[in-house]
């Protein structure tokens, strides 16, 4: 007997495109939305085709680690599937404060978000609403008045968090965060903490960056060997004017006005590759549940041969090799002989490869809509979601419903 996909009202509505262009989160008032509003904003669920995955799997029986900012483990539409993490910062914001867990929740509810109230019809429903979250806090939020000495103190919090998530059962570790700066450059114990979670059969997937205005600079962990890096599109397919178009781009996934939870009790709309990694470890999570002894890498390969809307040959850097899939991932992976996790070169699919590459790709004429020339926003309201170089970078809009 397969799962009754979670409830969701019959009627969909879409969203125009629309977004600003500054590496801010904007605060910006709007009208009361109706009753089903959240979830019928919620188009990557259509965009997905989670509907199909779901009567295969939700997630059950598959722990994804979000190294982040904090999860707040009493939002009602994560209640129950966040299980005890371990903070590797130690000071800063706590639990309750404002500047406390609000990217960590927000990328939390798009994985593995489960609603709430009758039917759970209310609130963010995330893409494997059975899934549990483990927590591990290595970044602060931006506007957190430690964040400067997190900065100069925890450098080494990120390659930490990897390995413990790899030692706490992670099967999938999400990393919607990423140093995409001119200085950017691979750290050793970042790029051996990834191979060690690939070794114990943890899948890593990392945001590919929010620099496709700003120089298309590479960005880590998603330039690490064997990390599935995941850039940012629109509702159309379009790939978003922010998102990083560099040679490690995996696949693609929703990243413009993204219904996510916070904190606060609010629901906001936000931009950024660190929401469209987040949908990828949540399709990974729904592949890894249907078929658990998968290894890293052959999940990575499925994802990019199971993708839709390929680019014309094949891959290119600013959709990877296309749209993520799970529905269609799912169904492919029962076809695959399975590895032996030992025998598999942890990293061998970038290695072997040109590491660095040549640059992104050039700009196709008339390529984006006129909608990706928006002026820039900023000022008061603004919040910055940030710590050191590990920055997720995206807008946000309050839709103006408390649940």
């Amino acid at each position: 007997m397969t799962p009754n996909p979670p409830g969701r009202p019959a009627r969909r509505h879409r969203l125009a495109a629309t977004l600003a262009t500054a590496s801010v989160l904007l605060l910006v008032s709007a009208s009361p939305a109706h009753a089903d509003a959240i979830r019928a904003q919620q188009w990557a669920l259509d965009a997905m085709h989670t509907e199909e995955a779901w009567r295969t799997a939700q997630g059950r029986g598959i722990t994804v680690a979000v190294l982040d900012t904090g999860v707040d483990a009493t939002h009602p539409d994560l209640e129950g599937q966040v299980l005890p993490g371990r903070d590797l910062i130690g000071f800063g914001a706590r639990s309750g404060d404002r500047a406390w867990a609000r990217h960590g929740t927000a990328m939390a509810g798009i994985i593995a978000g489960h609603g709430h109230g009758p039917n759970r019809a209310d609130g963010v429903l995330g893409i494997a609403p059975e899934a549990k979250i483990l927590p591990v806090r290595v970044i602060l939020e931006g506007t957190d008045p430690a964040r400067a000495k997190a900065r100069s103190s925890k450098g080494g919090a990120l390659a930490e968090g990897i390995r413990w998530a790899a030692d706490h059962g992670a099967d999938v570790i999400n990393l919607s965060l990423g140093d995409d700066s001119e200085s950017a450059h691979p750290e050793p114990g970042e790029d051996a903490a990834v191979q060690y979670a690939l070794a114990k059969g943890a899948v890593v997937v990392a945001s590919a960056g929010n620099g496709g205005e700003k120089g298309d600079h590479v960005s880590y962990p998603a330039a690490y060997p064997g990390v599935i890096a995941v850039t940012a599109v629109d509702e159309y397919g379009t790939r978003a004017a922010f998102s990083t178009r560099r040679w490690y781009a995996t696949v693609s996934a929703p990243g413009v006005n993204v219904v996510i939870a916070d904190p606060d009790r609010r629901y906001y709309e936000g931009w950024g590759t660190s929401a469209a990694a987040a949908f990828v470890s949540g399709a990974v999570a729904l592949v890894r549940s249907a078929h658990p002894d998968l290894t890293p890498a052959q999940i990575k390969k499925l994802l990019a041969d199971t993708a839709r809307d390929a680019p014309k040959d094949g891959h290119d850097d600013a959709r990877g090799h296309g749209l993520v899939d799970p529905a269609a991932a799912i169904k492919a992976g029962a076809k695959l002989s399975r590895t032996d996790l030992k025998s598999e070169a942890a990293g061998a699919d970038g290695y072997d490869k040109r590491y660095f590459g040549s640059g992104p790709d050039a700009p196709r004429e008339n390529s984006e809509p006129a909608a990706w020339l928006a002026p820039a926003v900023g000022g008061a309201g603004a919040l910055l979601l940030a710590c050191a170089v590990l920055l997720w970078r995206g807008g946000l809009r309050r839709t103006g419903v408390r649940r």
